[in-house]
């Protein structure tokens, strides 16, 4: 019998910690030895002038969510995951959306029946919480953290999902009494709902107007109640896709007072402006880049990029939300509804796929930060956030073998034509990148080659997080959790 079924060999293998040539020896889906020189395989990977870096592990993904008008979501699992194979993300942490009136666990079986059999990656959910009922609050939210739905989004806008000040205190108050993780999504609602009506009045409709309807101080002020909150009621909170310097103002004074605040950031605070959503031509693609927050300006751009240069910013996620731009039954972003007020326009851009390519251009190729702070941003602090650390999101020994080959020279243009969601269009259309996805591996098998990818729907499995105060004081057995969800053929409940 072969000590390994698989060996990558000759690789540069880069972790949030390090970088060296090594071969990676692979058995039974798990990283089993790295040494100078590995043989004994029934399969042999050269690597040779490449990067061997940990599986993507892209945190803020939507798929399958329903939407509160017509519009729907263009990637449902099985499409979403095959994106997300192609961009060298090995891992997705989706949301199960609890609609209004509806039981907590039915949403979340909803979601499972949706994703079961159809994933090409691994697949985790987030809980969204838009109906804190007693019993929701009292029952079914600690018993469905104690089963290993260990983090959860409130959000403080949307007319069908915000909750208000006193309804966060109450959710996260059950987060700090059973561990759990709270991802908050900050923009004050009344305040939009004050400057949209504003812009209506005055005739201003055009899907530019979104970007003056959220300004930065709506996402700054909602961001220092949702902080206030949480020290209130004790709990760490996760501040969700931020954009810009006031609200990573904000997060920057509540660490100074010792509060455990984490960030996240997304692909359109780096590389997109306000200006994107206008059309010159007095058309309506603007609407394609109409996201919450939406982008902001340069200046927003370099304190993004101070943010993940300096730690403040610790996660680097897509916040996939994929409509169809136009779609024959309606349901995109391009109505006749629409184009009466950018009220109306679907919130949210295509991005799972060509995360990675561009923060490793922007940032990477361009010298911003380290190969190290790529691995971090992308994988092992997403892992470490959100309970999935050592098994994901690091090269060691006894993690899944979820790797990417990476060739740091190849340039590359992004075009709608080569992705593999389920949108019509790409925000990056005509993007150039430096930095490509060579090879996607999940658990030790090849599941994208250049560009194909090559499993079936069902490969990937459902991942059971723990609870951040599990992994504090060390309860989780590690080797327990890799066995018994390895064993897992896919999605399951």
């Amino acid at each position: 019998m072969m000590a390994f079924d698989t060996i990558v060999k000759g690789g540069m293998i880069v972790t949030a910690a390090d970088r060296y040539i090594a071969d990676i020896g692979i058995k039974d889906g798990r990283i089993t030895a790295l040494a100078a020189e590995l043989s004994g395989a029934d399969e042999l990977i050269d690597a040779s002038g490449l990067l061997v870096l940990p599986g993507g592990i892209d945190s803020h993904v939507h798929l399958s969510q329903p939407s509160s008008d017509a519009s729907v979501m263009a990637d449902d699992f099985e499409s979403g995951t095959r994106s997300a194979a192609a961009g060298g993300t090995t891992t997705v942490l989706a949301f199960a959306l609890q609609k209004k009136g509806q039981s907590l666990r039915e949403a979340v079986a909803e979601y499972h029946a949706q994703a079961d059999g159809k994933c090409h990656v691994d697949v985790s959910f987030h809980l969204i919480i838009s109906d804190p009922t007693p019993q929701v609050l009292g029952q079914e939210l600690p018993a469905l953290i104690e089963a290993g739905y260990s983090s959860f989004k409130v959000f403080m806008t949307y007319d069908d999902l915000v909750l208000n000040d006193r309804q966060l205190l109450e959710v996260f108050a059950v987060a700090g009494a059973h561990g759990a993780t709270v991802m908050v999504h900050a923009e004050g609602y009344d305040a939009i709902r004050f400057l949209s009506e504003k812009l209506e009045r005055e005739g201003h409709v055009a899907p530019y107007y979104h970007a003056l309807s959220r300004p930065e101080i709506v996402e700054r002020e909602a961001t220092h109640r949702a902080i206030s909150h949480a020290e209130i009621t004790g709990i760490p909170i996760v501040i969700v896709h931020v954009s810009g310097r006031e609200a990573l103002e904000q997060i920057r004074w509540a660490r100074a007072r010792g509060l455990k605040v984490s960030a996240e950031t997304c692909p359109q605070y780096i590389t997109l402006t306000a200006d994107d959503l206008r059309d010159l031509n007095m058309g309506f693609e603007g609407a394609k880049y109409v996201c919450s927050p939406p982008p902001r300006d340069a200046e927003s751009q370099a304190a993004i990029w101070q943010g993940l240069v300096d730690g403040t910013l610790e996660l680097f996620s897509s916040d996939h939300c994929p409509f169809f731009f136009q779609d024959e039954d309606g349901r995109g972003k391009d109505t006749p509804k629409a184009r009466t007020s950018f009220r109306w326009v679907p919130n949210g851009i295509p991005g799972v796929e060509t995360r990675l390519a561009i923060l490793f251009s922007e940032g990477v190729s361009k010298g911003r930060i380290s190969l190290e702070k790529f691995v971090a941003l992308t994988a092992t602090n997403h892992a470490r956030t959100y309970g999935l650390y050592p098994r994901k999101g690091t090269i060691a020994v006894g993690s899944d073998a979820d790797l990417v080959l990476w060739d740091p020279n190849r340039k590359e243009t992004i075009r709608q034509e080569t992705l593999h969601h389920g949108s019509d269009y790409t925000p990056w259309e005509g993007f150039e990148v430096t930095g490509w996805p060579i090879a996607t591996m999940l658990r030790g098998s090849v599941v994208m080659e250049n560009g194909q990818v090559l499993n079936r729907p069902g490969n990937g499995h459902y991942l059971t997080r723990y609870t951040s105060s599990a992994q504090a004081t060390a309860n989780v057995d590690w080797s327990k959790a890799l066995s018994a969800d390895t064993n897992q053929s896919s999605i399951t409940g």
